[in-house]
């Protein structure tokens, strides 16, 4: 029987992408999940869950209102084993826009790290949390100067709170995702030929020249949410297909 059988599980952006198969994969590991995306309903792939294991909230991670009935919800429902705040977002800009800071990092910084303050005392002991930051921490991409920054900023409040909630049963990790095949990549506004052009660049660094599944990604996540990881905290994990190296 799988470990996450029984368990409870917050997963926010998981109406595509990673989000998606993370809550996928949690269910079919037996957990119950409560499953937060900006969209009205759950995707297809998920219906068949709908009212069992799956319990489905429309809401925006930067909206106070939205993570108090996420918290409201999940009150409703257990403690909190496992938290993914995984909803995000990515605009190209200039990189001295600072409004375009401002507005990834109200999703990607701020709208993870307050939907895990919103749950904060509402998680088990032992719980364990997973952020996602980007390999483009490590690296650079042009025009993604905002992006990137949301993220390390993020990753570098993280490890201070594996830390800090270390002592209270909640380990915390990273997982930063390579070029992985998600609908956010359309999300950046390129023409068709500028997005062939990126993909051929960018397979041509990974080392069998093709991006990451979201599959690829979660089990990643999933391994760090598990007690298989239980000596890591304030660890970030890079699944990026050897992009770095190159």
């Amino acid at each position: 029987m799988s470990e996450f059988n029984d368990r409870f599980a917050v997963v926010t952006g998981a109406s595509s992408g990673i989000g998606l198969k993370l809550t996928e994969t949690l269910l079919g590991h037996g957990a119950t999940v409560l499953a937060m995306a900006r969209r009205e309903g759950p995707p297809e792939s998920l219906h068949a869950h709908s009212g069992k294991r799956l319990h489905w909230l429309a809401g925006d991670v930067t909206r106070e209102r939205d993570l108090d009935a996420l918290a409201s919800r999940a009150a409703s429902i257990g403690p909190v084993d496992y938290l993914v705040p995984n909803a995000g977002i990515a605009q190209l800009a200039d990189g001295l826009d600072s409004l375009a800071f401002e507005q990834q990092w109200r999703v990607n910084g701020a709208g993870a790290l307050n939907t895990f303050s919103v749950l904060s005392r509402q998680t088990s002991k032992p719980a364990s949390v997973v952020f996602i930051g980007t390999f483009l921490s490590q690296v650079t991409f042009p025009g993604l100067a905002a992006y990137i920054a949301s993220k390390a900023a993020l990753i570098a409040q993280a490890r201070t709170l594996a830390v800090e909630w270390a002592e209270k049963g909640v380990r915390i990790n990273l997982v930063s995702p390579g070029p992985t095949a998600t609908p956010i990549w359309a999300s950046l506004g390129l023409s068709d030929a500028q997005a062939e052009s990126v993909t051929r660049s960018i397979n041509q660094r990974l080392v069998d020249g093709s991006f990451l599944s979201p599959g690829e990604i979660v089990d990643v996540v999933m391994f760090l949410l598990s007690s298989k990881s239980a000596g890591l905290y304030g660890q970030e994990l890079i699944v990026d297909k050897g992009y770095g190296l190159r």
